[in-house]
């Protein structure tokens, strides 16, 4: 690590606190003019890093940028070895895209791609995901099948879903629901999407890794949002903006989705995925290819697929598919 990003780390464990150059040549070993000259280029990236005369440098509290060394101070113990495993990126077209081609190239488990924005972020079936800068945490991680142990493919969407609400609730007040599939909705609307893709060994059918991405709207604001959008998606804080957010946000994702001691069960990860389904006993439109009917939401099975009863009366079992709540 260079001595411009071991000065970051340090004024990140202390954000908030006045550290002397003195000081901080002590700790890191090196000089006061290298501390000087260091702490320049962070301000020149953007960093808002305030120097007081006798008391030294201070990470303002509405530094914002994604940063290794700004997540750091987050991982728990268990996550921090996966922290030279993170790649951060200003733009990308797609982190999936760029998480699939490191994976293709033998990325370890457990490599994460973060992006401040992306060009053509993608959900499911191709749609796009509005991705701005500053605006929202866009990761995708490398998961290797040997290490998930998970059975039902269907478990990693809904681990992911029920990680990005637990590391939601964290940073937040706010209470995320779930809708099928692969959805995260904050007072009814859509504040997280997630894609999961695969590639199987042609020759022994084996399944040999899993990129999951993961969009979160943190701060954009619901008039930033495309008109087409603006009713159905919202942010975290689509109001304010508590600097900070998405480094810890970024950290408690991958605490829970990669730096565990065991992975869960799939039967605990279902039951935490089925108390947050939003539309369990909603009338609901399903759509699956160019079909579409009204039905009842009635459950999810043991490999999570939703359960439904047509208006006919009729139980179907939804592996793949769309649905949408009727108001």
């Amino acid at each position: 690590m260079n001595t411009k990003n071991r000065i970051l780390e340090l004024l990140e464990q202390h954000r908030g606190e006045s550290i002397s150059g003195q000081r901080i040549a002590e700790i890191l070993n090196i000089s006061r003019n290298a501390v000087w000259k260091a702490t320049k280029e962070l301000q020149k990236d953007g960093y808002h890093i305030v120097a007081v005369t006798n008391k030294g440098y201070r990470l303002s509290d509405e530094n914002d940028i994604i940063s290794i060394s700004g997540i750091k101070p987050f991982l728990s113990e268990r996550s921090l070895p996966y922290a030279d495993k993170i790649q951060i990126y200003q733009s990308l077209e797609s982190t999936n895209k760029t998480a699939k081609e490191m994976a293709i190239a033998g990325a370890e488990h457990g490599t994460v791609v973060i992006s401040d924005c992306q060009t053509l972020g993608r959900g499911r079936y191709s749609r796009s995901f509005f991705s701005p800068s500053g605006g929202g945490l866009y990761m995708s991680m490398v998961l290797r099948p040997e290490v998930l142990h998970f059975e039902n493919p269907t478990s990693v969407t809904a681990f992911a879903a029920v990680s990005v609400c637990e590391a939601i609730e964290a940073i937040s007040k706010k209470a995320p629901k779930i809708k099928w599939v692969n959805d995260v909705f904050i007072d009814g609307k859509k504040v997280c999407g997630i894609l999961t893709e695969a590639i199987t060994d042609f020759e022994s059918g084996r399944l040999d890794w899993i990129v999951l991405g993961i969009g979160i709207n943190v701060y954009t604001r619901t008039e930033d949002f495309p008109d087409d959008l603006r009713s159905l998606a919202t942010s975290i804080y689509p109001d304010k903006k508590p600097f900070g957010v998405r480094n810890r946000l970024s950290a408690e994702i991958i605490n829970r989705m990669i730096g565990f001691e065991a992975p869960p069960s799939e039967t605990e990860i279902f039951e935490k995925y089925k108390k947050r389904l939003m539309m369990l006993g909603e009338k609901i439109t399903v759509i699956q290819a160019q079909t579409e009917y009204k039905a009842t939401a009635i459950n999810i099975d043991s490999a999570g697929h939703l359960i439904v009863e047509n208006e006919n009366g009729q139980l179907c079992t939804l592996s793949s598919g769309e649905i949408r709540i009727r108001k």
